[in-house]
C-alpha cells in the first residue's frame, strides 16, 4: 500500500514555550522514541504533561525547539502539516457540519486534487471499514457521538496516510460507548497495517489498546514498555502511582529473600519486589488496591488491620485501613463494616519495593 515506512524516529525532541508569567516552560524535554511500522503507541500521562504536545510536533502543528524527527531516512520535522501526509484523529471530531458522510471522509482527498470518482470510491471503503455503511447521505448531527467518531477515522486513513494520530479521540464518548470503540480502533488500526500513535491520560485505553506504552511527566518520558511491563513493573515511583498502586508508604530494607527483599516498618515484615537498586535502607513501598486479599492471621506477606471507611461496590468493596505501617486503601471482595479488625495480604510479586522514601 501506499507511503509505508519501517521506522519513525524521534531523537531528542525538545519544545519550549513561554507561559502567561512570561516564564520559559519545556513542554518536551529529550524525547526519544523509535516506532516500527504497524505498532500502536501509547503516549499516556496526566493533563500538562507533553503527550499532546509530542504528538502536535509529530503532526507539524508545533515546532521543535530541539532535536528532530525521521520517517525512515527522511527528515520531516522541516515539513509542513500537509507535506508530512499523517492522518489525524482529533478529541472533537473536527466534522464539517453542512457537508454529508462521504464528503466529510473525501474532504482530504479532494484537496489533493484526487478525481471525484476514485474519491467517492475510496470514502465508500473507509466508511465500510470502519462498519458505517448506510449513513453517507447523512450530516455529522444525525449521527450520534460514537458514529462521529468512526466518520473522523474514515477521514483520517482514507488519504491512507503512513501515521495515524489520534488525540484523546474517546474522552467525549460514555463509558459502554468508550469501550465499545477501543475494540473498534484497534480492529481497524490491525487491518490496516499502519503505525498508530494516540494520546489518552486513560491508563485502562493504553493498557487495552497499546502494543507498547510511553508514560510522560512534566515533558519527561519515564518509561516506555509493553503494558504487561508498565503495569507489573514500573519503572519508578510516578510511574507505579499512575498505574494504580495508590498505596505508597516508608519502610526499612532488611535485606535479600530469595528472588525478593525483605522490608519492615513498626512490627510489621513484607517481602517484595526490588524495582531497582537501592542507596540507603529507607525504602518505598507500593500497592495496588486491588491487590490486597482477606487472609488468616500468621500468612505470609500479611497483616492485621482496622476499617476506617467503607465505600460498597457489589462484589467488592473499596475500604481505607489503618495498619501498624499507616493507612492505606485495599478493594477486598466482601461487605465490612467500620471499626471492624481483618487481616489482609498482598503477594510478594505485586509488593514493589523503590529505592528512597515516599515523594
Amino acid at each position: 500500500m501506499k507511503h509505508q515506512f519501517e521506522q519513525l524516529r524521534l531523537e531528542s525532541v525538545c519544545r519550549n514555550f513561554v507561559n502567561a508569567e512570561g516564564q520559559p516552560v519545556a513542554a518536551l524535554q529529550g524525547l526519544d522514541l523509535n516506532i516500527r511500522r504497524g505498532e500502536f503507541i501509547a503516549l499516556l500521562g496526566p493533563s500538562g504533561c507533553g503527550k499532546s504536545t509530542a504528538l502536535n510536533c509529530i503532526a507539524g502543528l508545533q515546532p521543535l525547539s530541539g532535536g528532530g524527527i525521521w520517517l525512515d531516512e527522511k527528515r520531516i520535522d522541516v515539513l509542513p502539516p500537509e507535506k508530512r501526509g499523517f492522518g489525524m484523529v482529533f478529541q472533537n471530531y473536527a466534522l464539517f457540519p453542512h457537508m454529508s458522510v462521504l464528503d466529510n471522509v473525501g474532504f482530504g482527498l479532494k484537496m489533493r486534487g484526487v478525481a471525484k470518482a476514485e474519491t467517492a470510491k475510496r470514502a465508500r471503503e473507509a466508511l465500510q471499514l470502519v462498519q458505517l455503511v448506510g449513513h453517507e447521505k447523512k450530516l455529522p448531527g444525525q449521527l450520534s457521538g460514537g458514529q462521529q467518531q468512526r466518520v473522523a477515522i474514515a477521514r483520517a486513513i482514507v488519504i491512507e496516510p503512513p501515521l495515524i494520530l489520534m488525540d484523546e479521540p474517546l474522552s467525549n464518548l460514555d463509558t459502554k460507548l468508550r469501550i465499545e470503540m477501543r475494540a473498534e480502533i484497534r480492529r481497524i488500526h490491525t487491518q490496516l497495517d499502519r503505525a498508530t500513535i494516540y494520546v489518552t491520560h486513560d491508563q485502562d485505553e493504553a493498557l487495552s489498546m497499546a502494543d507498547r506504552i510511553v508514560v510522560m511527566r512534566e515533558g519527561v518520558v519515564q518509561q516506555v514498555a509493553t503494558p504487561k511491563e508498565v503495569y507489573g513493573r514500573p519503572k519508578n515511583l510516578h510511574v507505579a502511582r499512575f498505574m494504580g498502586y495508590r498505596n505508597v508508604l516508608p519502610f526499612t530494607l532488611e535485606g535479600t529473600q530469595g528472588e525478593g527483599v525483605a522490608v519492615e516498618a513498626n512490627g510489621v515484615r513484607l517481602v517484595g519486589m526490588a524495582m531497582d537498586g537501592f542507596s540507603s535502607k529507607r525504602v518505598a513501598v507500593a500497592l495496588r488496591p486491588e491487590d490486597m486479599e482477606r487472609a488468616a492471621p500468621g500468612s505470609e506477606n500479611a497483616f492485621d488491620a482496622q476499617v476506617t471507611t467503607v465505600e460498597y461496590g457489589g462484589r467488592d468493596s473499596l475500604i481505607r485501613v489503618k495498619s501498624a505501617f499507616g493507612e492505606l486503601w485495599a478493594r477486598v471482595a466482601g461487605e465490612f463494616t467500620e471499626g471492624e479488625r481483618i487481616t489482609l495480604r498482598v503477594p510478594p510479586t505485586r509488593t514493589l519495593v523503590y529505592d528512597g522514601e515516599p515523594t
